[in-house]
C-alpha cells in the first residue's frame, strides 16, 4: 500500500471513528437524561418508566426505518454519501431535541434522530473493510468500534455536569464540525469497480429470495441480541433494579452507561485483538456470550450493593458485550459488495431496533413475575438465541472481500 492510501485509510478511520463516536453519544444520551428531560417537560414520576420506554421504542423504530434506506443508498449510490447524509440528519435532530416542550414532539424528534444515527456505523466499516487487506483490515474495524464507543462516556459526562438540552446542543454541534473532516474521504475501490457495471445493486429483496443468504442475514443480525438487551433494559432502568435489588443508595442510569461503555471500548479491543491473534471470528464471540451470562447473573442477583459495586459490575457488562466490532465485521465479511453496505448498515439497526421487541417483553414479565426475574428470563433468551445464531455462521477471518451476490 503506497503512502497515497496509507494516508486515506488513515483519515477514513478517523472520520468513520468519530462519526461512531458522535453516533453513540446521540444514541445513549437519552438514557442518561431520561428522567431530567421528562421532569422538565412535566411529565409525572409514575409515568417517567412508561414515557422512556415510548421515546425509545421510537428511537429504535426509526433506527429500523433508517438501516434500510441508508444501506440500500449506500450500495446503489456510494458509501461515503451515507456517511454526509446521516452525519447531517442526526446532528440537526440532536439540536432540535434541546427545544422540546412537550411528549409528542419529543417522539417524534428521536423517530427522526433514529432514522439519521441508523447510518453511520454501517457505512463507515463498510468502507473500512473494503479500503484494508484481508490480514488487517480487524484492526481498523476495531479502531472505529472502541474509539467510537466513547462516545457513550461522553453522553454519560456530559449529561451529569450540563442540563439536558446543552447536552443535545453539544452532540448536534459535534456532528456538523464532523462534516468537514469527511470531504477528504474517497470511496473504497471495490465499490468504484462495481459502482457502473450492470450489477443488482442494494437490492434489499435480495435478502429474502434465497433460504442460504435469508439464513446468513438472520444470524448476523442476532449475534448482538444480548448487548443491547444489557443497555437498554439492565442499564437504562438501572435505578429501578436498584430498588428491586434493596441497593444502599440510588443507582445512576448515567454512572452506568459511562463504566459500561468503558468496558465496551476495552471489549472491543480485547476481542478484535483476540480475533486478529488467534484467526477467528466466531470462537472469541462464543467466549464473550459466555462472560456476558455470567455478568449478567452477577448483575442480577446482587443484593443491598453501592453505587461503587455497581460501577464494577457495569464494567464487567460492557467487557462482555464488546464483541460489537466483530459482530458488525462479521457482518461485512459474509456478503458481496453489492449487497455489503446494505446488510452491514441494516445488521446493527435492526438488532438495535429489536430493542422495542426486548423492552415489550420485559415490561410484560415485570407485572408477572417482577422486574429481576423479568430480566433473568428476557436476558438468558437472548443469550440462547446468540449462541445459535453464531453456531450457524461461517468463519469469515482473512475472506477476500472483492466479489458480489448473484
Amino acid at each position: 500500500m503506497n503512502p497515497s492510501n496509507n494516508k486515506n485509510v488513515t483519515l477514513l478511520i478517523t472520520v468513520a471513528a468519530l462519526g461512531y463516536f458522535v453516533d453513540i453519544y446521540d444514541l445513549v444520551l437519552f438514557s442518561v437524561i431520561r428522567v431530567a428531560s421528562l421532569k422538565s417537560i412535566g411529565v409525572a414520576q409514575e409515568d417517567l418508566l412508561s414515557v422512556g420506554v415510548t421515546l425509545i421504542n421510537a428511537q429504535m423504530i426509526g433506527m429500523l426505518l433508517g438501516g434500510i434506506l441508508w444501506g440500500i443508498w449506500g450500495d446503489k449510490k456510494g458509501r461515503l454519501q451515507v456517511l454526509f447524509g446521516s452525519i447531517l440528519m442526526y446532528s440537526l435532530a440532536n439540536i432540535a431535541n434541546a427545544f422540546v416542550t412537550d411528549v409528542p414532539t419529543y417522539v417524534f424528534i428521536r423517530f427522526i434522530a433514529g432514522i439519521g444515527l441508523a447510518g453511520e456505523l454501517g457505512a463507515g466499516i463498510t468502507l473500512v473493510a473494503e479500503s484494508m487487506s484481508k490480514e488487517k483490515r480487524g484492526y481498523g474495524t476495531m479502531l472505529v468500534a472502541a474509539i467510537g464507543l466513547l462516545g457513550a462516556v461522553a453522553a454519560g459526562l456530559v449529561g451529569d455536569k450540563f442540563t439536558w438540552q446543552t447536552a443535545y446542543l453539544i452532540g448536534g454541534g459535534m456532528g456538523l464540525l464532523l462534516l468537514v473532516l469527511r470531504l477528504g474521504v474517497m470511496e473504497s475501490n471495490i465499490y468504484n469497480k462495481i459502482q457502473h457495471k450492470n450489477v443488482s445493486k442494494g437490492n434489499f429483496l435480495m435478502l429474502f429470495t434465497s433460504w442460504p443468504r435469508f439464513k446468513k442475514y438472520i444470524n448476523c443480525t442476532l449475534i448482538a441480541l444480548p448487548t443491547w438487551f444489557v443497555v437498554g433494559i439492565l442499564i437504562t432502568f438501572a435505578p429501578e433494579f436498584g430498588i428491586a435489588m434493596g441497593a444502599t443508595e440510588p443507582l445512576s442510569a448515567g454512572k452506568g452507561i459511562i463504566f459500561t461503555y468503558l468496558g465496551i471500548s476495552a471489549g472491543d479491543i480485547l476481542s478484535g485483538v483476540l480475533s486478529q491473534y488467534f484467526k477467528t471470528r466466531k470462537k472469541v464471540v462464543f467466549v464473550f456470550l459466555i462472560a456476558t451470562l455470567a455478568s449478567i447473573l452477577i448483575y442480577l442477583f446482587s443484593k443491598g450493593i453501592n453505587a461503587s459495586t455497581y460501577h464494577l459490575i457495569c464494567f464487567l457488562l460492557g467487557i462482555s458485550t464488546g464483541f460489537w466490532v466483530i459482530f458488525v465485521t462479521i457482518a461485512a465479511e459474509q456478503f458481496g459488495t453489492n449487497l455489503r453496505a446494505t446488510v452491514t448498515t441494516t445488521v446493527p439497526n435492526f438488532i438495535r431496533g429489536s430493542l422495542v421487541l426486548v423492552t415489550f417483553s420485559f415490561e410484560y414479565l415485570k407485572h408477572q413475575v417482577g422486574i429481576i426475574n423479568s430480566g433473568l428470563i428476557v436476558g438468558v433468551i437472548t443469550l440462547i438465541i446468540a449462541f445459535i445464531a453464531v453456531y450457524n455462521l461461517e468463519e469469515t477471518y482473512g475472506k477476500d472481500l472483492d466479489y458480489v451476490e448473484e
